[in-house]
């Protein structure tokens, strides 16, 4: 969900890839450590592809509503890279807080009871075309959101398919018990690779093959004069003229 943007042409070429990333409540603004983690995974995974990175600005505070600033910042910046870039494939990403926003910005409609801003509407349909995956780490489960007086994060439908949802095991935000030292060992446990793992599965996936080339055209060889080993037929001979007999006088009589 976002708020109508205003479109920024960017200067660098289009990457292959983008990752997208709203980091967790209380990390200082970039991407995060989990973001960070998942970004050189994601290189590492897509080769010699090329990865550009856009950190979702918002204040990531524990002043929860204001999460409201990363959904709009996240989904203009997303459509303004569908526009701008349409060949370049993202992949969206957050953690824990930033698992909140980048699902509210997958969303299809507006939460009911929401205090995220009535404002923001769903991004186009057509913008999932440009999204190959999107990689959720440790988002607030229901019974947390209901405790904080916020909707549930439910992921758009067209987006859903291409979802990897990650919970640590025992992490108390998304499982809804357990140690909250658990909701920082994403990378110890190899979900971070995991991840980074299905995003370049479906970017491989969504990738388009590369054409062969057209083939020129067919330049055959002229092909030379056939010659006719038939004999060739003699002239017929010039018929011998005719010797005209003009007829004499007429016999005498007898004697």
């Amino acid at each position: 969900m976002l708020i109508a943007p205003t479109p920024t042409v960017s200067a660098e070429p289009c990457p292959d890839v983008e990752v997208v990333f709203a980091r967790g409540t209380d990390e200082a603004p970039g991407l995060g450590e989990v973001g960070e983690n998942f970004v050189d995974s994601v290189r590492a995974h897509v080769g010699a592809k090329s990865v550009g990175v856009y950190p979702v600005s918002y204040p990531a505070s524990m002043d929860f509503p204001r999460a409201v600033d990363g959904i709009a910042d996240a989904g203009a910046h997303v459509e303004q890279m569908a526009t701008s870039c349409p060949k370049t494939l993202m992949v969206l990403g957050g953690y824990s807080q930033g698992a909140a926003v980048m699902g509210f910005v997958t969303a299809n409609r507006v939460p009911d009871g929401t205090s995220l801003g009535q404002s923001l509407q769903p991004m186009p349909a057509e913008v999932a075309n440009h999204v190959a995956a999107v990689a959720l780490f440790g988002k607030p489960s229901t019974q947390f959101m209901n405790f904080i007086n916020q909707p549930p994060v439910t992921v758009g439908p067209l987006y859903a398919a291409k979802t990897i949802e990650l919970c640590a095991p025992n992490d108390p935000i998304c499982s809804g018990s357990g140690d909250f030292a658990a909701h920082r060992q994403y990378q110890q446990i190899g979900m971070i690779d995991q991840a980074a793992d299905f995003s370049a599965n479906r970017i491989a996936e969504a990738t388009p093959p590369t054409p062969a080339p057209t083939p020129g055209p067919s330049h055959s060889p002229t092909p030379a004069p056939v010659r006719s080993t038939a004999p060739s037929a003699s002239p017929s001979p010039t018929p011998a003229p005719v010797a005209s007999h003009r007829p004499g006088p007429p016999p005498g009589p007898a004697a």
